[in-house]
């Protein structure tokens, strides 16, 4: 072959191959990888994202409860970057070298063209300064966000906080959120999250060489509005959360209060509590690993996730159920000699009242009258003892006892109404009695009870046998939109005709001489209550108070727990006489001494140090080996 035509070959072949390699290299710049396109786009747009005002809270007089405060999230580019003077740079920031290296470090991880947060939540004073000099620093630019401000520092529980979605929630929301976007995390926050949050919008601004904005492209033809959020108007009365919250200072418990005409929750305490405005800010996160830390639980919604024994105040409950399954009348009497025999024990009782009636029962909270009523709906029903208890249980399931009343916030806890299967797996028998379980008849035992289930036991009775389902949030946007659930009456199976009775006692426990709660007393208000001392295996007794007032058209109901603060009438009546009496006359009659001596109390448990075991412990030399080393 002629060496000319052998050498065409492979000259042809090198060009084709090389031809064919940048064809694929083209491909692949222009196609499969965006790296140049990001920058080329970087160098003359600049995508803004516009996030939308967070809905408004107010409380039921349209009073600001929780409004948004601007911010600013300090954005860099990386590949854009300049050699510039970083310890100005630090300084205008008022952050370290140490945290730049680190976050610009991560921001180069992410991406070198795509725009990443430096530093977020810029305060305006912060961003002030900085702006000023922001063209000394090209690559960089600020972008407008908004955070959460709390005028009254009140019901952090309640309203709960907000915090940067992480990789899981931007998954389950099918991709509406996107990284750096806030979600409600707990409280009103989290349950009306789809309400409060609104919906991003886009501005696609065309740049310099200096990153300073020339106008919109395309004249703004492709950018979006962002939609702000829908405002939600509470149930709450910012004046009563706020004296609810300085009674309950230095103490731990709660209060609940609710207009039983509506079902909707005037007060919501859960104490400790906190400042809401801890949880916004760049120092958010330590101050949440305090709080969280704190052996006192701040975090904890006490008024929906604590339950306890309701005590005494339970006996209301049984006193109606009796009443309707014909157990007991109002004349019903039965003789207290200190205490109710059952075989060979007794359930004391706390003086000797000799012979009870029903109303008088209430009045002077008889744990023996409440031994022979249970006796008797269980154990004289008719029916087999266990199947009377069933019938029983089904009875006080009704007031919302043992289940959720799906409140509109996350992790409500059911409490406890124990069933008849737990006693006979327990007493590994079903052929088991009243005696068995008497300490249902007084609230104690097993049963356990939420703050919210006490005070709306209290609407039930103040409504003479139903409820509505208590919420927090009155209306919903501009249009002032009530859920249709909350407005369904839900009727508990208690003839009105045997409240009368059990109201008058609760009438004389506050109104007159030898009521267990009459130092509470409101003038000119007939209050109706129940105290109740709870029993503690961990330390000393709950105080327990529910009541409602007036007497007639009740206005509110409310229930009071002071935890290891020992008699109801000592503590939790006191603090719910004042709220009573703040809510229905904005103003509280009596000295202010009456006042200070609750707020000025510390009910506060002491801590127990817990020494971690693997803490070596040294022996005294002196002494012998055999001895017990004490600890502190």
């Amino acid at each position: 072959m002629n060496p000319f035509f052998a050498r065409k070959y492979v000259i042809q072949g090198i060009f084709i191959t090389a031809a064919i390699f940048i064809i694929i290299r083209l491909f692949y710049l222009q196609v499969i990888n965006d790296e140049y396109l990001l920058s080329a786009n970087n160098n003359v747009l600049r995508k803004i994202i516009i996030y939308p005002a967070r809905g408004i809270i107010l409380d039921r007089e349209n009073r600001i409860l929780v409004q948004n405060e601007p911010v600013y999230d300090l954005m860099v580019i990386p590949r854009e970057v300049k050699p510039f003077d970083t310890l100005e740079f630090c300084n205008l920031l008022g952050i370290t070298k140490e945290r730049f290296d680190k976050q610009f470090k991560k921001a180069k991880n992410h991406s070198i063209y795509r725009a990443s947060v430096l530093e977020k939540q810029l305060s305006a004073k912060v961003f002030a300064g900085f702006q000023e000099k922001l063209y000394l620093f090209p690559g960089f630019y600020v972008q407008n966000r908004s955070v959460r401000y709390y005028p009254d520092s009140i019901a952090a529980q309640f309203l709960g906080y907000i915090g940067e979605v992480n990789e899981r929630m931007i998954e389950k929301s099918n991709g509406f959120y996107a990284k750096g976007d806030y979600i409600g995390i707990s409280g009103i926050e989290r349950s009306y999250e789809d309400l409060l949050r609104g919906q991003r919008g886009v501005q696609n601004l065309m740049v310099d060489a200096f990153s300073r904005p020339k106008g919109h492209f395309a004249d703004g033809k492709y950018d979006t509005l962002a939609v702000s959020g829908e405002g939600l108007q509470s149930s709450l009365d910012r004046d009563l959360q706020k004296l609810g919250e300085e009674l309950m200072a230095h103490k731990i418990g709660s209060i609940v209060a609710i207009e039983p005409a509506s079902g909707e929750i005037l007060a919501f305490v859960s104490s400790p509590t906190y400042n809401p405005n801890l949880m916004v800010g760049r120092q958010r996160g330590n101050n949440y690993m305090k709080l969280l830390n704190n052996p006192y639980k701040p975090m904890f919604i006490r008024p929906i996730q604590a339950e306890y024994p309701p005590g005494s105040i339970f006996k209301i409950v049984n006193a109606l159920v009796a009443q309707q399954f014909g157990s007991i009348t109002p004349s019903t009497t039965y003789t207290c000699g200190g205490g109710y025999r059952y075989g060979n024990r007794v359930m004391g009782c706390t003086h000797v009242h000799g012979p009870t009636d029903l109303t008088q029962s209430i009045q002077y909270s008889c744990n023996t009258y409440y031994g022979h009523i249970f006796n008797r709906m269980i154990d004289h029903s008719g029916m087999r003892s266990i199947d009377g208890y069933k019938r029983w249980q089904a009875a006080v399931a009704k007031f919302g006892i043992g289940s959720k009343l799906n409140i509109d916030l996350p992790n409500e806890r059911k409490g406890l109404l124990p069933s008849a299967d737990y006693y006979t797996k327990r007493w590994g028998s079903d052929k088991w009695g009243s005696s068995f379980n008497i300490s249902l008849s007084i609230g104690q035992g097993e049963l356990g009870i939420t703050p919210l289930q006490m005070a709306n036991t209290m609407a039930i009775v103040a409504n003479r046998g139903f409820y509505y389902k208590p919420h927090l949030i009155k209306a919903i946007g501009s249009k002032k939109v009530i859920r249709r659930e909350f407005t369904k009456k839900i009727e508990v199976g208690i003839a009105q005709q045997y409240f009368g009775s059990v109201i008058e006692g609760m009438s004389r426990v506050v109104n007159q001489p030898g009521g267990t709660a009459y130092y509470s007393k409101i003038p000119g208000i007939e209050m109706c209550g129940k105290t109740g001392t709870v029993q503690n295996p961990h330390g000393a007794d709950h105080s327990v108070f529910v009541a409602f007032a007036p007497r007639e058209n009740p206005k509110i109901a409310i229930a009071v727990v002071v935890e290891n603060a020992g008699f109801g009438a000592t503590w939790s009546a006191p603090i719910a006489s004042l709220m009573v009496e703040k809510y229905l006359r904005d103003s509280i009659s009596r000295p202010a001494v009456y006042k200070e001596r609750i707020t000025q109390a510390s009910l506060l448990p002491a801590i127990k140090q817990k020494l971690n075991p693997k803490t070596p412990v040294k022996k005294d030399s002196a002494k012998t080996a055999n001895k017990t080393v004490s600890r502190p």
